[in-house]
């Protein structure tokens, strides 16, 4: 085993996926002000589900990503004083089917760690970086969700 020890001299060394604390909360306003199209695509999806087990997943997943926009909103909040506002100008895309919205809604989940990775960097050790990363946790939850209604939707085919 390796032992390094502690020096006040540490190396510049910085992960590709650093972040300083305004770039993180720009990341957080951005995650936030995307919520109006989260809502439009889960309440899609929801209704695409083949059964009501299905549809219970992915609104458990809807509810948890309301708790994670409550929470970036609160941290938000504390850091800067200020409220989010404004909302993202894009455009919501429908989707064409339940598997669509599955796939996208895996690859949504994926991004979603690679940004509060980011997040998580620029924020100082403490509460709002503990909830980032319980945050991230459910981000990888829920992709491990839409795998599986991804593989009953391709094993039902």
């Amino acid at each position: 085993m390796y032992w390094i020890p502690f020096s006040q001299n540490r190396s510049e060394f910085k992960p590709i996926w650093s972040t300083s604390l305004p770039q993180a909360l720009n990341l957080i306003q951005e995650a936030v002000q995307g919520e109006r199209n989260d809502e439009l695509f889960y309440d899609e999806i929801i209704q695409l589900a083949p059964n009501a087990e299905q549809a219970s997943i992915i609104t458990s997943i809807r509810d948890d990503e309301r708790g994670h926009n409550f929470m970036f909103r609160g941290m938000f909040k504390e850091i800067t004083g200020q409220d989010i506002t404004g909302i993202s100008s894009e455009q919501y895309q429908r989707i064409s089917s339940y598997e669509e919205g599955l796939e996208k809604a895996l690859q949504g989940e994926l991004a979603a760690v690679e940004k509060y990775r980011k997040i998580w960097f620029g924020l100082p050790v403490g509460i709002y970086r503990d909830t980032v990363y319980g945050i991230i946790l459910d981000e990888l939850k829920h992709a491990s969700k839409y795998n599986y209604l991804l593989t009953l939707d391709r094993t039902t085919i």
